[in-house]
């Protein structure tokens, strides 16, 4: 099988570790793990290198660079705000009554010691959160110099890799659609940090200095609330920012923050990170619907329903989920169930799928992949290891007896997996 694992996400002057993980989908932001070989089998007792208990809550997915491992959990204690948060009327949660305490982890990557931690903020969340969703949900992001961790409406906040404060961004506070919380990952690009801000008021997006927090630019848009992550990639001299959105898929040139282009037709909550291979978008949403849309980054102008979109997909695309590519196939969950799909690259036309994988129940992370292994974790804790090709072949099914909705990171032999209480690194 070949290896398709070409990085097309330039990083500027920073240098992006393949060994690493900076970045909730990895070093290459699209899941894959180039020459990485994680275990194939494993359980709650079978090839756990080490185990963490992590206080309070979290679907952060960790990142690693080097020997150090980072994540977020929101701590619930016992201390009242003085002027409490009232939901607002059109919510359908009601925001905790006690202060959390937002917390930054760092762990030792051979041992699982707690190097550090950091305590960016104590505050009422502002408002409640979906059944299925955490309060600190949004994963870190480094470039091996910096960490950056957001914490939406408490915050933006940056440390070096040794735990000391750099520096914090207010940015204003998020109303979310039914007052179901936030869940976006910055995006590190090159001396950029870009923060989406999809909401029911105004919606934006901020890019920022990454060495002081300052404002570059901030860009209305109109859209509703979103929980995706955005994508970069440079193409024919610029850089290209890449936002999913309900009422559009946009494209901004990351400099000047100008839009190049645009395309309609993607689903409520878009929530799935755009992927980048081979100079073209792949852009998927699959709540109340469903939508996958193939779009070349020479594009300009609004092209929605042109031919300048290569190829569409209305059938099974994932909700939760991003999807991932391997070798000339992408694969794709149908919403948040076990439900795989295969298209090929090029033309959008089925592989296999959907076909339903029996042994994995409701997932919400997003599939991670090496050079011949594909990895879905289920929300029960399952993970469901496949050979990519032409038909499902499943390889492994492995039990970690603890839910998981944050997405794995693979670095060389180890596989790391975040359940709603601990932190596990997988090595034979």
């Amino acid at each position: 099988m070949k290896s398709v694992f070409t990085l097309t996400l330039l990083l500027g002057s920073s240098l992006l570790h393949a060994a690493d993980w900076p970045h909730w989908r990895g070093p290459n932001r699209d899941g894959t793990a180039p020459h990485a070989n994680p275990p194939l089998e494993w359980s709650a007792s079978k090839n756990v290198k080490w185990k963490v208990n992590i206080p309070g809550e979290g679907s952060a997915t960790p990142i690693v660079w080097g020997n150090r491992v980072f994540t977020t959990s929101a701590i619930p204690t016992d201390k009242l705000p003085e002027n409490p948060v009232e939901p607002h009327p059109e919510d359908r949660t009601i925001p905790p009554k006690n202060i959390y305490d937002f917390t930054v982890f760092c762990f030792d990557a051979d041992t699982g010691q707690q190097l550090w931690k950091q305590v960016a903020c104590s505050k009422q969340p502002p408002s409640g959160r979906h059944k299925t969703n955490t309060f600190a949900a949004g994963s870190p992001t480094t470039d091996g110099q910096r960490l950056y961790v957001s914490f939406g409406s408490l915050g933006v906040y940056c440390y070096d890799l040794e735990g000391n404060f750099i520096w914090k961004r207010d940015l204003g506070t998020m109303r979310t659609r039914r007052g179901w919380g936030e869940a976006s990952t910055p995006l590190l690009q090159g001396d950029s940090l870009i923060v989406p801000w999809d909401q029911e008021d105004q919606s934006k997006v901020f890019v920022l200095d990454a060495a002081t927090g300052k404002t570059r630019w901030e860009k209305k848009r109109d859209e509703p609330t979103g929980w995706a992550t955005p994508a970069a990639v440079e193409f024919n001299g610029r850089t290209q920012l890449i936002l999913n959105g309900t009422n559009r898929v946009r494209s901004y040139d990351l400099k000047t923050g100008e839009l190049i282009w645009q395309a309609g037709g993607m689903t409520v909550n878009a929530i799935p990170t755009p992927i980048i291979h081979n100079n073209v978008a792949y852009v998927m949403s699959g709540y109340t619907g469903s939508m996958a849309l193939a779009i070349p980054l020479s594009a300009e102008g609004d092209i929605t329903d042109s031919d300048t979109i290569l190829w569409k997909h209305t059938r099974s695309t994932p909700y939760v989920p991003s999807p991932i590519i391997v070798d000339d196939q992408i694969y794709f969950t149908a919403s948040n169930t076990s439900v795989l799909t295969s298209l090929d690259l090029q033309t959008g036309k089925p592989i296999f799928g959907p076909e339903r994988i029996g042994e994995l129940g409701n997932v919400y992370a997003s599939p991670v992949a090496t050079d011949d292994r594909l990895y879905l974790t289920g929300r029960d804790g399952t993970t469901v290891v496949i050979e990519p090709g032409k038909e499902l072949k499943i390889l492994a099914v492995n039990h970690l007896g603890e839910p998981v909705d944050a997405s794995p990171a693979i670095v060389g032999d180890r596989l790391y997996l975040r359940s709603a209480s601990s932190l596990f690194c997988i090595e034979e």
